[in-house]
Formats: structure tokens, sequence, C-alpha cells
């Protein structure tokens, strides 16, 4: 099937790769002329295991393309997938001025009958405006389609080539038909297409990562609740993990969730909710929790100081980027840490295995980069885990103490088990773990 995705970002490049890698014929397409000459040579924007294979290969063999010509893709294809950003307004709503600019050059560059697919998380209700925007600038007969990706960077290949299910809303059943048969070779293992009303398909997305990120927010107070009450929250998560209704997954106490989409998804469903006079206060309070649960490391850093001057306190950082596996510093929590620490005056090392260099944006001048882990450690203070990377968790602990001024170490993730780190000779804080 032929296929053309506009936006080269995180999700319309794994789109666009992984459709490819399955023998359609795609262009991917971008307005910025650099990311595109960058993927025609092989330089990928994003880190996220396995795709720079993917994207050499399928470009070498013809079957993903680049270009800057949205004429050429759209005339070229039956399949026009917007994948453009869609960040937080200043209200909290998303910004959907990127979808409307694309559907507006859709309907002047369509040649027939097309099947436009908003893969952007986009607001309940965007759909009809794709729709308005496109007729009105087209007389070709056309289908607006709803099709919300459930990617998790550092695993979008996996999720996206074998997804547990794919969420397809469309009004007619040709459309409907027409991307079932595009997506029928990713679901040969059984996992379910569903088919649904438009406005389903775009809440079904928001709604998914709304109680993803409830989930994190309420096992995080729980945590807090342990430091309080003397219970070891890594007990806790363990028996609760074992109901099958509730799960193991998203029970990890932490520093609170970051990234492109938890924090702008549920702020997006919170203005929709408002919009329409139907207010969400559990939603809200996640909200709430997990801004306030970014600084709880920054607590127990001032506490055990006894202050919040960290004039000639320096701290080693390991891990920036908002989760393990890729370059995303988008919400990070390690954001306002830094910040907070570099405000008061301490001096900060730093390493992280992959966003060292999107890192920049938000700290350039504000830390000192090294170019290992351990580097990061010498002659701190004390050591934070920011960042569950996979190489940090069975570390040379007799060399952290070696490189450190005193064993001391500030875990917002949970990685180390406490009665090692105390029977290693370590002051050792972590969320809700003693």
């Amino acid at each position: 099937m032929k296929v053309c995705v506009v936006g080269t970002g995180y999700v319309g490049l794994v789109a666009g790769t992984c459709f490819a890698e399955y023998g359609n014929e795609v262009i991917c397409i971008d307005k910025d002329e650099k990311k595109i000459s960058d993927l025609k040579q092989g330089i990928i924007p994003i880190y996220e295991p396995g795709l720079s294979e993917l994207v050499e290969r399928n470009h070498k063999e013809g079957r993903l393309k680049f270009t800057t010509s949205l004429k050429e893709g759209v005339e070229t294809s039956e399949f026009v997938f917007i994948a453009v950003g869609t960040p937080t307004s200043d209200n909290g709503s998303a910004d959907l001025r990127f979808v409307f600019a694309v559907a507006e050059e859709v309907g002047k560059t369509m040649n027939g009958y097309k099947i436009i697919v908003d893969k952007s998380t986009v607001p309940v209700g965007t759909a009809d405006q794709v729709k308005a925007i496109v007729a009105k600038n087209t007389k070709h007969p056309f289908d607006v389609v709803s099709n919300p990706e459930f990617l998790k960077e550092g695993a979008a290949i996996e999720d996206f080539m074998r997804p547990e299910r794919v969420v397809i809303g469309a009004e007619s059943e040709l459309a409907a038909k027409k991307m079932s048969e595009l997506y029928s070779p990713f679901v040969l293992n059984g996992n379910p297409i569903i088919t649904m009303s438009i406005r389903s398909a775009e809440l079904t997305k928001y709604a998914c990562n709304a109680f993803l990120a409830t989930k994190i927010s309420f096992v995080n107070e729980i945590a807090n609740l342990c430091d309080a009450v003397g219970a070891n929250y890594d007990d806790v998560r363990k028996g609760m993990g074992t109901d099958s209704r509730i799960g193991r997954q998203f029970l990890y106490a932490g520093i609170g969730y970051g990234g492109s989409c938890f924090p702008k998804d549920v702020r997006a469903l919170l203005r929709t909710a408002e919009e329409v006079k139907a207010p969400m206060h559990i939603i809200q309070s996640v909200e709430d929790v997990n801004e306030k649960q970014k600084t709880r490391l920054t607590d127990k850093i001032f506490e055990h100081f006894k202050s919040t001057d960290m004039k000639g306190k320096t701290f080693g950082i390991w891990g920036l980027s908002f989760k393990p596996g890729t370059d995303d510093m988008r919400e990070a929590p390690s954001i306002p840490l830094i910040y907070e620490l570099h405000k008061n005056g301490a001096k900060i090392q730093v390493f992280d295995p992959a966003s060292m260099e999107t890192s920049k944006y938000y700290f350039d001048g504000k830390v000192e980069y090294k170019k290992d882990a351990y580097s990061a450690l010498q002659g701190a203070d004390a050591m934070l885990l920011l960042t569950e990377w996979r190489e940090f968790r069975e570390p040379d602990f007799n060399k952290i103490k070696s490189l450190l001024k005193s064993p001391l170490v500030f875990d917002g993730r949970n990685q180390y088990k406490p009665t090692l780190m105390n029977e290693l000779g370590f002051t050792y804080y972590s969320i809700g773990n003693r």
C-alpha cells in the first residue's frame, strides 16, 4: 500500500519506518530541510533502540523515502497520516495549529480519494475540524480517521510491530476496511483491531494515558506514606501487584512521570473536561501529585544537609532523560531538581547514556557533563540516581564509595536494596523504601 506520513518526529518516523518494514511504499514528509537531508543520510533525529537500522535498510531498499514536498507525498499515496506535534498551549489545551495547517495543505494538494489519518494525539472533536478544513480546500472525496498511537519510548518498534491492539475510529465502512487491511500484518498474533466511532477513538488515547498516570501518582503517594509510617514500599508493591485486578505494571514509585505523553495528555484531558463542564477531580489530583513528587528527592537532600544552602556541595547525577531507553527530556523530573540545586549554589556533575546532547537545552551552563557514570561521581558529596538505565542497576559499589567524599546516595527510582546499601556502608535514601 502507498502511505505518506506528515511529520518525522517520534511517532511519525516510527510509524513510517514500521509500515515500510512490512512492505508498504512510504513517504515521510517534514518541512525541516536539514532533518530530511539527515534522514536521507541515515542520521536519525531521535534516540530509539532499533530505529536507525530499520530506517537505513528500508531507505536503501526504496520502500522508505524522505521529502519536504507534501504535494509529492499526498498525490502518490492513498493514506495520509498526520503525525505532527501537538504541544501544550498556555491554558493546558493541545495546540493544534500544526495539525490544522497540514489538513489545509492536504486538501489543496489532493488529486483523488484519500484516507486522512489523525495519528497525532488530539482532543475529542479534532477529526471534525480536520474534516471541515479539508472539505473547504478540495472537491475530491476523502475520509478522516482517528488512529491513536500507543508507543512506549524505548520500546516503540516492538509496540508498533506487535501492538496489543489497534484502535481505528472511522465513519465510513470503506475507510475502516482499508485501515484494517493496512494493519492486518501487524496483528497476526491475534491481537484485536478495534473499530469504533471517531470521537471514541480520540478519547481512548487520553483515557489510557490518564489511567496509567493515575497509577503512578497513586503509588507515589503510597510510597510517601511508607516513608511517614515506617513501611517498605517494595513489599507493598509486591502485595498490590499480585492482585490480578491491579496488576504489576506502573506500580514503581519514584520522582514522578515525565515525557511527551502523560503530562501533555493529562493536561489536555483536563482542559477538554473543563470546556464541556465535566470536571475530572481525580485526574486533577494526578497532575497535582506528580508535580509535587518531582521535588520529593530535593526535599530529602535538604533534610539530610539540614539546609537549602548548597554552596560548596557537589552532586554526581546518573540519568537525565524522563525514562531509560530514550533521549527525551520533555517534563523530565531531573529538570526541576537540577534547577533547584543549581539555584541554591550546588555544583552538578552529570552523565546520561543518551540524553547529554538534548539536555543542553535545559542545563547548558548549569551542569558539568562527564564522559561516563563514574566520572560524574568524582569528588561529589552525594550520588543522585534520577533515571533507571540498565547500566546503572548493578554498578561497582566499592568504586562508587571510593569516588564520593562520603558514601551518600539518593535513589529517585528505587533501584537498589536498602539492606544491601546499608551493609555496604552507604547512607541511602529512596522513595518509600527502608
